[in-house]
């Protein structure tokens, strides 16, 4: 892993050219294999921002190579990885991808137009599996416990917490999240929803991803992210004040 002495997160320069309308967060470990179709599926117009997280098989190099702005974040961490990316953002609309193939990125289009258009605040995908072996069993248990418990905590009646969104950047950095692992996109809808964001979802093709998961593959990796997003669901509602 590449050290970084400067800042959590360092952007490389990119070429001067017209300001991007959109920015992808891309969280990304070792996903060179998936890179390619997942950058070609960006909109034109919207950069790509790849947080490479300590990659060894040279992601880095191949997102940068496919016109890709490359944060680095050393703090391994899904939500380190996130949060590196919407600090490096610089677009008035900030959407979430991730960066294994598993979800389209220009399935984000209807999202960002919702965002644009004032009608939601906060935009998700609810993942819907295409083909065995897109969401296994133990990971879609989880998604569903953690569905009810978020309904209990703010209200919420969401089918899932995937991490295909959209949302305006200064609002999403108002929110002042603070988990760097698992509970991020989790800390994100409740802090939004304590905040009295509209919150809306819908449904995306959800395929088998490249390689192999690094959270929800396993039971172990599922258990200590739901344990990650419970901690979330136990602190007491945020400040009052963060509207969009």
């Amino acid at each position: 892993m590449r050290a970084v002495t400067t800042s959590p997160s360092s952007p490389e320069p990119s070429p001067d050219g017209p300001a991007p309308s959109v920015d992808v967060v891309l969280p990304c470990l070792d996903e060179a294999a998936a890179l390619p179709w997942v950058l070609r599926r960006i909109p034109p117009g919207w950069r790509a921002l790849v947080v490479d997280n300590g990659s060894t098989d040279g992601s880095d190099r191949v997102a940068r190579e496919l016109g890709a702005t490359v944060v680095r974040e050393a703090r391994r961490g899904f939500g380190a990885a996130c949060h590196a990316g919407l600090t490096a953002a610089t677009a008035d609309i900030v959407c979430f991808c991730d960066c294994d193939a598993s979800l389209d990125p220009s399935d984000l289009v209807p999202f960002v137009d919702e965002i644009r258009s004032n009608a939601a605040d906060l935009v998700l995908g609810r993942r819907r599996p295409q083909g065995r072996g897109a969401w296994p069993p133990h990971a879609r248990a989880g998604n569903a416990a953690l569905s009810l418990l978020l309904r209990r905590r703010t209200g919420l009646r969401l089918r899932d917490l995937g991490p295909l969104r959209a949302a305006r950047r200064e609002e999403l950095l108002a929110l002042d999240l603070t988990d760097r692992r698992s509970g991020y996109p989790l800390e994100m809808v409740v802090r939004a929803a304590d905040a009295g964001w509209r919150i809306t979802e819908h449904d995306v093709p959800y395929t088998p991803r490249t390689g192999a998961s690094k959270v929800t593959g396993t039971w172990r990796g599922t258990y200590q992210a739901v344990r990650d997003m419970s901690r979330v669901l136990q602190e007491p509602p945020a400040r009052e004040g963060v509207t969009p």
